[in-house]
């Protein structure tokens, strides 16, 4: 997986999109994110994925642009993940809010969403569907992010799992937004290999 992040001035907003691509035997994904206004082009070949990566990047106001092919569904929802995870990742610089927190009802839905963005990769859920569930660890790993998604109500899983996608863009959103210094006791960190550099904890 090759990731290429635009440069980035010192108000802390990306000049150009972070470009994540993830190729395997059994996935090809590519990936264009950046702190924006919610306008997203996805085309997976899965119409309820390429539905819920829209919303994702509409709640969050990311500017996505997404085309992924693969062999098996769960190979597909699971890689996706993945690949937004990282991109997210590479949007998370050391001054931004860092936390996000919001519950969204839809219909007989209410799902609650809290986030934490500061390199610490942790997921506490489920939701109603494993795919979908899965997808979600994937991304929170990937993101090097705490998620905690909480079903507060909700027997229609199409309802439950918007409701969680919307419920993480909002938390999202506020996570990624500008924040006032680096939002840690610890100061600013030099994570491990293979991690993004200057990541708070």
């Amino acid at each position: 997986m090759s990731a290429h992040t635009g440069n980035v001035p010192a108000n802390g907003a990306a000049l150009a999109p972070h470009v994540v691509e993830r190729v395997t035997r059994e996935t090809e994904i590519r990936v264009e994110i950046a702190r924006g206004t919610g306008r997203a082009t996805v085309d997976t070949t899965l119409p309820f994925l390429d539905h819920m990566v829209v919303t994702l990047a509409r709640y969050a106001s990311l500017d996505l642009q997404l085309q992924a092919r693969g062999d098996l569904k769960h190979h597909l929802i699971e890689d996706v993940g993945i690949v937004i995870g990282t991109a997210v990742a590479g949007l998370a610089l050391p001054t931004i809010a860092r936390y996000g927190d919001r519950t969204i009802p839809m219909d007989d839905a209410l799902v609650q969403a809290v986030i934490d963005v500061g390199g610490r990769a942790f997921y506490e859920g489920p939701l109603p569907s494993r795919l979908y569930d899965h997808w979600m660890r994937s991304f929170s790993d990937h993101a090097r992010a705490t998620l905690h998604l909480r079903v507060l109500r909700g027997q229609d899983r199409h309802h439950v799992v918007e409701a969680a996608f919307k419920s993480l863009g909002l938390a999202l959103r506020d996570a990624l937004a500008d924040g006032d210094g680096v939002f840690s006791t610890k100061g600013r960190v030099e994570t491990a290999v293979g991690a993004r550099t200057g990541a708070p904890s």
